[in-house]
């Protein structure tokens, strides 16, 4: 028997009913045609009505049980199709594939207004499945739109359990990881993981994910490394991160706890906004798809909205994953302003996002990141769009040490006679970025001149760099001010504890 998911059933149902209610004419959005078939024929069998499937190759064909299809009639021409379905005396659904090109042909438009009113007095129906929904305004009162979800986790573990060398103790990780692929891909992706390592991997799923939004073109795939441990301080955020990566468990869909909306970033340049976006996928095991806006924006009219339109359909396709929007005030500034001169499309593409972003039901994580969020329009900062706002400042004494021990490990260096105090001193008001470029400076020097690295050289390197929190101080302050009143601190003061901290480690 097979398993389908609660929305696939939802979809089943009503497509059912509207065959039975005799609805002429119904429209199924999907690339699926295999599982779209097995729909309709279960129905029909129900119903005691044949199934003709309609294709520009074959003609019709008709399903003889268990032995598949049997060709009926070679006519493969989309009006003569039409009259063949029109003059068919027994009750019968007809699957047609790939319709849609046809469909801006004004004979065969009027064809099926004709069709349509005939259809209705007998016990005949046509479904039309197609990967795009194309509906011409003369037929928007005559057709149906049905849109036909992918598998769910229900489908997409009985693909599991029929699979071979499928770990039953990591069926709840691989179900997660292939949600947002079609059927024949999560066949596709087992196989080829069974081939390649005796057994189903994760990381063969995300890498079937990549081709997806590498096909889509607007969104960029980010390989991700590391872990919480690489961002130095932040340890309030981290927490934070740490909690909400439940959202997407079993037992939070159990007790009908909502996943995770997304998060903004603010703060000064070089504070680990980007470092967070990385490190945050890597720890929950999430593709990270980045979007830059000005990809969005293009010459053509109305190709902008439909980019955004596509970027938010792609991310959907390879969910659960995250969706960082990097530097979100470069592509969204003053939407709310009256000045715009380009007729309203920057407008409406934000109108889109934000609409996605209010109503999504997907388990895209939305991660944001801005630098200044002076011309940021309210709505997009207002609850609802993102649980939270964090601010990130520049880091604190402990945190600039350990930022500090992070790099000198991570590429195998070490400080003669360190001084913190010293350190802590030169370095007030320091990005990590600051600090890590100041640190590689002293490490060319120590280089160049065949001496080892010491703090004399980097303490020469530190003096010699003018923060950005100094040469920008009167904007830095005014972020501050309004972060204040406005967002959560990303960074604790000396001597908190964040809630479940020690967990990070675990992640």
């Amino acid at each position: 028997m097979e398993q389908r998911s609660t929305q696939s059933q939802e979809v089943l149902d009503q497509l059912e009913v509207l065959i039975r209610a005799r609805y002429p004419m119904i429209y199924c959005v999907s690339f699926e045609e295999r599982r779209v078939r097995r729909f309709v024929e279960n129905i029909c069998k129900k119903r005691d009505a044949e199934l003709i499937v309609w294709s520009r190759t074959e003609g019709f064909v008709q399903s003889d049980g268990a032995h598949g299809f049997k060709s009926v009639d070679k006519q493969n021409a989309p009006d003569r199709a039409l009259q063949w379905i029109d003059d068919y005396a027994r009750p019968a659904t007809f699957l047609v594939q790939d319709f849609h090109p046809y469909l801006k042909d004004p004979g065969i438009i009027r064809k099926l207004r004709d069709l349509g009113h005939h259809l209705k007095t007998t016990r005949k129906n046509i479904v039309f499945v197609a990967p795009v929904p194309t509906i011409p305004v003369e037929l928007s009162k005559e057709i149906v739109l049905l849109d036909v979800p992918l598998p769910g986790r229900e489908e997409i573990g009985s693909i599991f359990d029929r699979a071979p060398k499928g770990k039953e103790d990591l069926k709840a990780e691989t179900i997660e990881a292939s949600l947002g692929l079609t059927e024949d891909e999560v066949e596709n992706v087992f196989s080829k993981s069974y081939v390649r390592h005796g057994s189903i991997r994760v990381d063969e799923i995300l890498s079937e994910k990549k081709q997806i939004v590498q096909k889509a073109g607007i969104l960029e795939f980010i390989a991700t490394q590391g872990a919480f441990e690489d961002v130095g301080g932040l340890e309030n955020l981290k927490a934070w991160l740490v909690r909400r990566r439940l959202g997407f468990s079993q037992e939070a869909r159990d007790i009908r706890l909502p996943p995770p909306k997304g998060i903004l970033l603010v703060g000064l340049p070089g504070c680990g906004k980007s470092l967070t976006a990385t490190c945050t996928a890597s720890a929950w095991q999430l593709p990270l798809l980045r979007l830059d806006v000005g990809k969005v924006f293009s010459g053509l009219v109305g190709s902008s909205e439909e980019n955004m339109r596509l970027a938010i359909k792609t991310a959907e396709s390879v969910s659960p994953c995250i969706l960082w929007v990097d530097e979100i005030e470069k592509g969204f500034s003053g939407m709310g302003g009256s000045g715009s001169s380009d007729g309203g499309t920057g407008s409406r593409v934000f109108g889109t996002f934000l609409t996605w972003m209010q109503e999504k039901k997907a388990p895209v994580f939305v991660l944001a990141t801005a630098n200044d969020i002076s011309g940021l329009p309210p709505e997009l900062l207002r609850k609802g769009r993102f649980d939270e706002i964090f601010f990130l400042d520049a880091p604190q004494d402990h945190e600039r040490l350990t930022i500090l021990d992070i790099h000198l490990k991570k590429r195998g260096w070490s400080l003669d006679v360190f001084e913190a105090a010293e350190f802590a001193r030169l370095t007030n008001q320091f990005t990590g970025a600051e600090i890590e470029q100041s640190l590689i400076d002293a490490r060319y020097e120590a280089f160049f001149n065949h001496i080892p690295l010491s703090m004399a050289l980097l303490s020469r390197s530190l003096k010699k760099t003018v923060p950005l929190a100094k040469t920008m101080k009167e904007k830095i302050d005014a972020v501050r001010q309004w972060a204040a009143e406005r967002a959560v601190a990303a960074s604790l003061p000396v001597g908190s504890t964040p809630v479940h901290s020690e967990r990070l480690l675990e992640v």
